[in-house]
């Protein structure tokens, strides 16, 4: 009986946890990410306003059209793609947000195998 009423506690106060997620601040701004693919650092910086985000990744400029699914979801579309990738819609979803960062986490459109950032308030 003891064991019951230690694990209802346990299971009722990890129920309780909310990961805080206030979207709107880093809707628009300029901001930094940093993102690791295959054991490898990667650091972009990029403006966003409601409809737009123009991003840096070392001396390539990307520009993008952004449509917003919901507070925390958007859809980039890239405006001039070069190539079949960039012709692929990526989509991005706002995990957890702090009062200077967001962690989140992006696939391309219909995808299953996601990569993880954070980005960071300029």
């Amino acid at each position: 009986m003891r064991y019951f009423i230690l694990l209802s506690v346990l299971i009722g106060f990890s129920s309780c946890y909310k990961v805080e997620r206030n979207c709107e601040t880093y809707k628009t701004g300029s901001f930094y990410s940093k993102i690791v693919i295959d054991d490898i650092a990667y650091t972009t910086r990029f403006t966003r306003t409601k409809d737009l985000q123009i991003e840096i990744f070392g001396s390539k400029i990307d520009s993008s059209k952004v449509r917003w699914i919901n507070d925390c979801e958007m859809i980039f579309k890239t405006i001039n793609p070069k190539n079949r990738i960039e012709k692929k819609d990526i989509h991005l979803k706002i995990l957890s947000t702090t009062d200077s960062s967001y962690t989140f986490e992006y696939s391309y459109v219909g995808d299953n195998q996601k990569q993880k950032g954070i980005a960071y308030k300029n």
